[in-house]
């Protein structure tokens, strides 16, 4: 089980840089049994990169852990997006005005309401979602203000060989003139990097499980 002790041994390291930084282990193609272990060894925050694959996997475990917050990192389609609403506890990839408003129309007929990040293409690469850096300002109002959503801050993926820092920094400054107090940046192979720039999530999956 050397998924659990790279767990621990994660956990700590965060702890220590930042006790106030939520780990967020990333369960794709992972099994049942390793997610039942993490559970076990206290971990709540659950991060899953496709709809249905979620669904399947964790329906069962969600209705008998009641603490759990699972989180939608991946790419949404708007034809997932009503069971995605339905099912997780946050969504870290609202990145158009589509889905903006097929949210809004979800949260005014429903009791719920969904902890939103809004992605941003903080590299404007072409291949990669998010909303482009020019129009984030006018985005997040748009999405906070027009349509009452509950936004409560910014995620990105830097591009692969740049510079962490410059877009960190880029991305914290956004949320910052926003009022945004939560950033979802950091993977397996910058969270370091991301903390130090006000991380308060940061989604890990192959540096546990690898």
């Amino acid at each position: 089980m050397h998924y659990i002790k790279n767990f621990i041994n994660i956990k700590n390291h965060i702890y220590k840089l930042n006790p106030f930084v939520n780990l967020i282990v990333v369960t794709k193609n992972q099994s049942i049994d390793k997610l039942k272990m993490l559970i076990e060894n206290k971990q709540i925050h659950f991060g899953e990169n496709r709809v249905q694959e979620a669904i399947q996997k964790w329906k069962i475990i969600k209705n008998h852990s009641a603490d759990l917050k699972l989180h939608l990192i991946g790419k949404l389609q708007t034809n997932k997006a009503k069971e995605a609403f339905n099912f997780f506890d946050y969504i870290h990839s609202l990145d158009s005005e589509k889905l903006a408003q097929i949210f809004h129309k979800l949260e005014s007929n429903s009791t719920k309401r969904m902890k939103y990040f809004i992605q941003v293409n903080i590299g404007n690469e072409m291949q990669k979602s998010g909303v482009a850096v020019d129009n984030v300002d006018v985005f997040i109002k748009y999405c906070i203000f027009d349509l009452k959503l509950n936004v409560i801050g910014l995620m990105c993926i830097p591009p692969a060989f740049g510079d962490a820092d410059h877009y960190f920094k880029t991305l914290l400054q956004i949320a910052s003139r926003n009022n945004l107090k939560e950033l979802s940046i950091g993977m397996s192979n910058d969270y370091e990097i991301a903390i130090k720039y006000g991380a308060t999530y940061v989604r890990i999956g192959s540096a546990i499980f690898n």
